[in-house]
Order: C-alpha cells, then structure tokens, then sequence
C-alpha cells in the first residue's frame, strides 16, 4: 500500500463498526485512527482485524472499545477501552494505547542485536 504513513486507507479497509457507532461516523472514526495505520502497516492485509465498539453513548458510563487482532503465530488479541466523556477524546485515547500495545508485540517477537543469533543446523 502507498500513501503516507497516516494513510486512512489502511485503517478504512481493516476496520469493522461494531455497536454504538453510525455507518455515517466512519470517515470520522477512520481519520480519528489514522496514526494507527503506518504501525499495522508492516502486517499483511490478511492478518489483521480491528473492531471498534461504544457503549451508552453520552451517558455516564460510556466506553469505547478497541480492538485487533493479528493473525501470526502466536496470534495477537489487543484491546484498549476508554471511558472519557467526550467521544472524540476517547477514540485518541484507544488509538493511542493501541499503537502503544503494537509497538510493545513488535519489540517482544524482534530479534535484539545485541544478543548472539543461534547456530543454523
């Protein structure tokens, strides 16, 4: 995929609305989560799935959840939820804890070049 590496294009075609959000919020939400997309970008299209869902929408226990999955081995299950207020605000903050929580599997499964790699049989 080309493009900037806050390309909508990669979040838009890996994202699925679950309950609590209109088909007309989107392009929103998309754009919302748009600095996510340069951290899956690194997966094939086929290895990811997001999923982001909201509950009692503006009333007091509001919360928005976000998740992922990526399909290697082991598989990964990442979520991130929010209860602030303000929608907006809350969807920045999944985005946020979710590129956090991408960031941290990439660093755990890549090799370190500071350790010797192990002989080949």
């Amino acid at each position: 995929m080309n493009g900037s590496p806050e390309d909508p294009n990669v979040i838009a075609q890996r994202l699925h609305l679950a309950t609590g959000f209109l088909s007309s919020e989107r392009d929103w939400i998309v754009q919302r989560l748009a600095a996510l997309g340069s951290r899956l970008r690194s997966f094939p299209d086929t290895q990811v799935d997001l999923e982001i869902s909201l509950k009692e929408r503006n009333g007091a226990g509001q919360r928005v959840t976000l998740e992922c999955w990526i399909n290697r081995t082991p598989r990964l299950h990442l979520v991130s939820s929010s209860s602030a207020p303000e929608l907006a605000m809350a969807v920045g903050e999944v985005r946020d804890d979710l590129i956090r929580q991408v960031d941290d599997a990439k660093t755990r499964t890549e090799p370190q070049n500071h350790r010797p790699r192990r002989p080949t049989a």
